[in-house]
């Protein structure tokens, strides 16, 4: 099955009002990417002017939704709300979410059906660390991590909510933010079997899910991670910041030849 590739860019805390006006303009100027889904995400300080401001061929997204449909929680916003400020993705259970705020698989289970009602696209990370790795638990440990997001994943995949199908992405932690990056044969070992136990849920689930890489992406990696034929494209962290670097990860993206194509 042919699937568009995603070129996602997470921008964490990171940029001002002014550099996100910057980098809108910069993506403007250099003409729609086409053959590859483009999304950005945003501090939710600046979704809403990030939402008005980037050309139509940008998607944007919310880098985190709260599980509950509203209510007295300071500081975090809801997924509707993220939806009227113009976000149509939405990332669920990030590894910094996971680590830094204790945010259990349950927990971004739900987080993600709050995404996907508010009819955003969630996109659901998972990953292990260097030491659960090196312990032969990596595939163990996405498994706990994938089980109680499989129901909500195979509800995206069967058009509810935005209707851009199944989203999961592969964020091995030990390669966020370090310059280390999985090998391609390593990233796409991981992705198959991602595939397959999405596939083991319900057939066809996987054949149909865009599973993304993240970790330390760039133009010298890009190409050669992608045209392995289970990863669909990135979220990328650092070298999203700059648009120079993020638009030369889009050319070359778009023009791999990987498994994934354009509709």
């Amino acid at each position: 099955m042919k699937r568009k590739p995603v070129v996602a860019g997470n921008w964490k805390m990171n940029l001002l009002a002014r550099e996100v006006a910057a980098y809108a303009e910069a993506l403007a100027a250099a003409g729609p990417a086409t053959t590859v889904d483009i999304v950005l995400f945003p501090t939710p300080v600046y979704l809403d002017g990030a939402a008005r401001a980037m050309p139509t061929w940008v998607s944007v997204g919310a880098q985190d939704v709260h599980a509950e449909e509203k209510g007295a929680y300071t500081g975090d916003v809801a997924a509707a709300q993220a939806r009227d400020a113009g976000a149509t993705w939405a990332l669920a259970g990030h590894s910094e979410r996971r680590q830094c705020h204790g945010e259990s698989s349950a927990e971004v289970a739900r987080k993600a059906e709050r995404a996907l009602a508010a009819g955003m696209t969630p996109v659901v990370c998972v990953g292990e660390t260097i030491e659960q790795r090196e312990q032969g638990e990596t595939e163990a440990v996405l498994d706990d991590q994938l089980a109680p997001a499989l129901a909500v994943l195979d509800t995206a995949d069967a058009g509810a909510g935005a209707g851009a199908g199944a989203v999961l992405a592969y964020e091995p932690v030990w390669a966020i933010g370090t310059g280390l990056s999985a090998s391609p044969e390593v990233a796409a070992a991981v992705h198959s079997h991602l595939r397959g136990a999405l596939n083991a849920h319900r057939a066809g689930l996987g054949d149909a899910a865009r599973i993304l890489y993240g970790g330390s992406v760039g133009a010298e990696n890009c190409r050669d991670l992608l045209s392995r034929p289970d990863i669909d494209g990135f979220l990328i962290g650092g070298a999203s910041l700059d648009p120079a670097s993020f638009l030369r990860i889009i050319r070359l993206s778009a023009g791999s030849g990987s498994g994934a194509a354009a509709p």
